[in-house]
């Protein structure tokens, strides 16, 4: 059982909403974010979206590490830290403050994730993201580790050495390697559930029958919230499928 770590941001609450998405590769979550996007953008609602290790400020250097394989599991996470550090004050912080709806497409769940699969410890880990906000809803796509593995290798002619997770030696088939690392970020996953309150969506229903379910979470997590900024709704997305 893991351990809950409470840090000075998961207390704090803004004007806006925080919905995040989080799962193992090839769990469906991205498609699952986007269609989410639109809906609420089809409801007037303006979404401020962000993804995953994607901060200018750092992605150029973390590429350059990677390459260079100069990254031990400590390095990798400081990194990952300082990429989301920079995304969640100039972007994601200042969107909640003016009351926007904030979708990140993973969160610090999955730092806690993959950094406990390198070895690292869960409270270390927490630590260096406790200035994070507790989202407003945190929804786990949940898949048997071989039907995500099977979406990953069936679309990618190749594995990445990091996100084969090579770098930790537990294979030189970077195949067998990957299963290994997907393995033990599902068991992490799936044992933070509870501890977080994510809500919990089988990924093997159909993606219309995943949206549904997702519409009717936010629907009830939004309640009487009222965007201080309106889209105009005259741009055409049904919302239906």
């Amino acid at each position: 059982m893991m351990k809950k770590v409470r840090g000075l941001g998961m207390g704090k609450t803004y004007p806006g909403k925080l919905f995040v998405v989080e799962g193992n590769d090839g769990s469906g979550k991205s498609t699952q974010v986007y269609l989410l996007k639109k809906w609420l953008e089809s409801k007037g609602h303006v979404v401020f979206f962000t993804e995953w290790n994607s901060s200018e400020l750092i992605k150029e250097s973390t590429k350059k590490a990677k390459k260079k394989n100069l990254l031990t599991p400590a390095t990798f996470s400081l990194m990952h830290a300082s990429d989301f550090a920079d995304r969640y004050e100039k972007l994601i912080l200042p969107h909640l403050r003016a009351g926007y709806i904030v979708l990140c497409d993973r969160y610090i769940y999955t730092a806690y994730a993959r950094d406990m699969a390198r070895g690292l410890d869960l409270e270390w880990v927490r630590n260096l993201y406790d200035f994070a906000v507790k989202p407003t809803v945190t929804l786990y796509f949940q898949a048997p580790l071989e039907v995500s593995i099977s979406r990953i290798l069936s679309g990618r002619p190749e594995l990445k050495y990091h996100e084969a997770g090579m770098d930790m030696g537990w294979s030189n088939d970077p195949v067998e390697s990957f299963k290994i690392f997907q393995g033990i970020i599902k068991r992490n996953y799936d044992e933070m559930a509870d501890e977080e309150d994510f809500e919990i969506i089988d990924a093997t229903r159909s993606i219309e029958e995943q949206q549904s379910i997702v519409r009717e979470i936010i629907k009830a997590k939004l309640g009487r919230y009222k965007s201080p900024y309106r889209r105009s709704n005259r741009t055409i997305f049904s919302g239906r499928f």
